[in-house]
C-alpha cells in the first residue's frame, strides 16, 4: 500500500524535486550582513562595586554601578565572577556594554513587583508600559551577553502566580489595540498582572546573547521587539513555567539562532509580528530575514510562526534541527481572520522529530476566532527532507481560509514513521507532494479543497 502511493505522488509531481532547493546563497546573505556587536576594551568586575555571591546581599546597586561607570568610559564588559548575584530589581543596559557570565555564576532576580519599573514594552503583541523585564535595553546597540552562567528568573514560585489573574488585563490590553489607545495612555502595572518578560530588547540593535543558561522565566525568556541584527548562539534553557517561549522575535529581522538547546514550557522559537489592528498599522516592519539552524527542541512546539504577526512575517530559514523530547506540534503556523498580512517564504530543511502530536500544522483559522475581516495569507512554504517518529493525532495539517486560502505549499521528502491520521488539507491551492509517506497506510490527502 505505502509504495503503490509514494509511486504516484512521483509519476505526477515528480518535476517538483528538481525545484525544491534550500536557499543557501539568501541564508549566507542574510547571515553576512548580520553586525556583532563592537565592546571598548575596558573592563570591570561587579565584585568591585560591592555585588557579593552570596545569594542574599542585594547586588541591584553594585550592577547599576558598573553599567554606570560603563556609560562613562562610552562601554565595556561587566565582568560577573563564580557565586549567586541576588538583583532586587532589573539589569537596564546602555549601548556599548557586555555582560559576561563566568563559569559558576547566577544572576537571580527579586520578585516584589515594587522594584520593577514602569517601561515601555509589548505584552502578546500589543505595545503598553508594564513592569521591566529583568534584563532590558531600549534603543541601544552593541550589546552582549555572554559566558557559561545562568540567569534566573525565580518566578515559580512568585510571578507564576498571577497567570489565573491576568485575563481581564490580557483582554483590556486587546481592548486598547483594537480602539487605537494611546501607546502613552496604556500604562499597566501596579494593580494589573501581567507578567514581565525576563531579557528583552527594543528598538536596539547588534546584539549577541551567548552560552549563558536561561531559567525560571517569569514569562518569555527573551524577547527581541522592534531590534535587528541579532545573534543567538550555544544559549541552554531550564524554563517551564506557564508561557516560557524560548526565544520570540517581534517586528524584527536579520536574526541568527542556531546551536541553542532548548527545554521549554512552551514554544521553543515563536517568530510573532503585533497583533490586529496595532500590527497592520506597523506593516513596514515585518520580522523577517530570520536564520534557524542547528537547535535541538523540547518543548511545547519546536518553530512557531504567530499567532500574532500582523505586520508580516516572511524569510525565515530553519535547517538541521533535531528534537530531543516530546514535543505537541513540531512545526507550527497559526493565524486568523483578525489578523491580516501574511506569512510567507518560509523554508524548513533537514529536520528530525521524534513523538508528537502533529508534525507539521498549518492553519489560517486558529482557534476558530476572528470576525472575518482581516483574514491572513500563508504562502510560499517549503519543506524538505522533515522526518518523525510518530505523529499521536495527525502528521500534516494545512488549513486555509474559504476566501484566503493557503496556496504553494511545497512538502518534498517527508517520513512519519506512524500517524493516527495521515494529511488534512482544507482550503488550499497548489500543494505539490513528492515522497511523502506516513506510516503502513498513508493516503492520498483527505478532503483536499
Amino acid at each position: 500500500m505505502k509504495l503503490k502511493i509514494v509511486i504516484l505522488l512521483l509519476i505526477s509531481l515528480s518535476c517538483f524535486a528538481q525545484n525544491n532547493t534550500f536557499p543557501s546563497d539568501k541564508v549566507d546573505a542574510i547571515v553576512k550582513r548580520i553586525q556583532l556587536p563592537v565592546i571598548p576594551n575596558f573592563k570591570t568586575s561587579v565584585v568591585k562595586y560591592g555585588a557579593k555571591g552570596d545569594s542574599v546581599t542585594n547586588c541591584k546597586p553594585a550592577f547599576d554601578k558598573a553599567m554606570k561607570d560603563c556609560e562613562r568610559r562610552k562601554g565595556g564588559t561587566i565582568i560577573v565572577p563564580k557565586g549567586v548575584y541576588t538583583l532586587n530589581g532589573p539589569i537596564h543596559f546602555v549601548s556599548n556594554v557586555k555582560l559576561h557570565l563566568q563559569a559558576g555564576a547566577k544572576i537571580r532576580f527579586g520578585s516584589n513587583p515594587n522594584d520593577y519599573p514602569l517601561v515601555l514594552t509589548s505584552w502578546e503583541g500589543t505595545m503598553l508600559y508594564n513592569y521591566s523585564p529583568m534584563i532590558y535595553g531600549n534603543n541601544v546597540e552593541n550589546i552582549a551577553i555572554t559566558g557559561n552562567g545562568i540567569i534566573d528568573g525565580e518566578a515559580k514560585n512568585t510571578w507564576i502566580k498571577w497567570k489565573p489573574l491576568e485575563k481581564e488585563d490580557q483582554q483590556l490590553s486587546r481592548v486598547m489595540n483594537h480602539n487605537n489607545i494611546p501607546i502613552k495612555d496604556r500604562i499597566f502595572g501596579k494593580g494589573h498582572y501581567l507578567r514581565p518578560q525576563l531579557i528583552q530588547f527594543i528598538n536596539s540593535k547588534n546584539i549577541i546573547i551567548e552560552d549563558v543558561q536561561i531559567e525560571d522565566s517569569p514569562f518569555w525568556c527573551i524577547h527581541l521587539l522592534k531590534s535587528k541584527s541579532i545573534t543567538l548562539r550555544g544559549i541552554k534553557y531550564d524554563a517551564h513555567n506557564n508561557n516560557n517561549d524560548g526565544i520570540d522575535p517581534e517586528y524584527s529581522s536579520d536574526i541568527l539562532i542556531e546551536n541553542i538547546s532548548f527545554d521549554n514550557g512552551d514554544d521553543n522559537i515563536a517568530i510573532k509580528a503585533g497583533r490586529d489592528d496595532e500590527g497592520r498599522s506597523n506593516s513596514d516592519t515585518p520580522s523577517e530575514n530570520i536564520v534557524i539552524r542547528n537547535c535541538e527542541f523540547k518543548g511545547l512546539h519546536a518553530v512557531v510562526i504567530g499567532s500574532e504577526m500582523s505586520a508580516g512575517v516572511r524569510n525565515v530559514y530553519v535547517e538541521n534541527c533535531k528534537a530531543r523530547g516530546y514535543l505537541k506540534r513540531g512545526l507550527y503556523l497559526k493565524t486568523n481572520s483578525d489578523r491580516g498580512s501574511y506569512i510567507k517564504d518560509i523554508y524548513f530543511s533537514n529536520i528530525a522529530f521524534g513523538k508528537v502530536e502533529d508534525c507539521i500544522y498549518m492553519t489560517a483559522n486558529y482557534h476558530g476566532e476572528g470576525s472575518g475581516l482581516f483574514p491572513s495569507k500563508i504562502s510560499n512554504i517549503y519543506f524538505s527532507n522533515i522526518s518523525c517518529e510518530e505523529a499521536t493525532n495527525t502528521g500534516i495539517v494545512i488549513e486555509g481560509y474559504p476566501n484566503k486560502k493557503v496556496e504553494n505549499i511545497k512538502l518534498d521528502t517527508i517520513t512519519i514513521k506512524s500517524a493516527k491520521n495521515g494529511m488534512t488539507l482544507t482550503n488550499t491551492e497548489n500543494v505539490t507532494i513528492n515522497e511523502v509517506v506516513i506510516g503502513d497506510k498513508a493516503t492520498i490527502p483527505t478532503a483536499v479543497k
